[in-house]
């Protein structure tokens, strides 16, 4: 709020008003007292505080790790999130019950699921088609609030 506050004085200052009365007050106050008075240290030390917890925030991950699952109808505010990892190796696992998939790889992002499957034996198309549909079904099991769309890319296997 405070800072809404000073970008609206300055921005009405550089359209030719005055600054505001608490504005002016402040710049008064700043310029005379001693830079060792109780007032200004306390001041700096309280920003310097801010400034270390918002670069903190800044650098820590947050949630990115985690994909948010749908809420209860009855609930609204209860929250739960699947680690992404585990959510690859769901999507893994369904992978490699499709016939005619050797290997396959999944990564769980926030937009997308990527999956690579190896071919042993049928056509890439009809795997990666079956593929496809499973790891739907296996996304919609899940239960995500935004479910990623779904990239497959399938190769014969050439040993």
């Amino acid at each position: 709020m405070a800072a809404v506050a000073t970008l609206v004085d300055v921005v009405a200052v550089r359209a030719g008003r005055p600054a505001a009365a608490w504005r002016r007050h402040l710049a008064y106050e700043l310029a005379t007292r001693p830079v060792d008075d109780v007032w200004m240290l306390t001041g700096a030390a309280v920003a310097a505080a801010v400034g270390v917890w918002l670069i903190v925030l800044a650098l820590t991950p947050g949630q990115r790790r985690w994909l948010p699952l749908r809420s209860p109808a009855g609930c609204p505010r209860l929250r739960a999130f699947v680690d992404r990892d585990g959510a690859a190796v769901l999507l893994r696992d369904a992978a490699m019950r499709v016939p005619g998939v050797g290997a396959a790889h999944v990564l769980a992002g926030r937009h997308r699921i990527k999956a690579r499957a190896e071919v042993r034996f049928r056509e890439p198309r009809q795997v990666k088609d079956d593929l496809t549909a499973v790891l739907a079904e296996e996304r919609d099991r899940l239960a995500l609030a935004r479910p990623p769309r779904i990239a497959v890319r399938t190769r014969r296997r050439t040993r």
